[in-house]
């Protein structure tokens, strides 16, 4: 009985760890090529550009709101 309480809790924090992997990672790729130091939240400060600029991300009226959001595009 005690090995099998083990295994069950080995088991759950095994999967809520990856669980915690999966949403950290999924939220990474949002910002990918842009940086931005005290700047506000990335999705708001997109959206509010496209919203805008016409939702064209790579006008240079996108990339100077978002400039104007704390937020400047990483050179290739």
């Amino acid at each position: 009985m005690n090995r099998l309480l083990i295994l069950a809790a080995v088991a759950a924090a095994a999967l809520s760890t990856s669980a915690c992997i999966t949403v950290i990672d999924a939220d990474g790729h949002d910002h990918v090529g842009w940086s931005g130091q005290n700047a506000q939240p990335f999705d708001d400060a997109r959206e509010g550009c496209r919203n805008s600029t016409g939702r064209n991300e790579h006008s240079d009226a996108f990339a100077a709101c978002m400039a104007g959001k704390g937020w400047t595009r990483d050179a290739d």
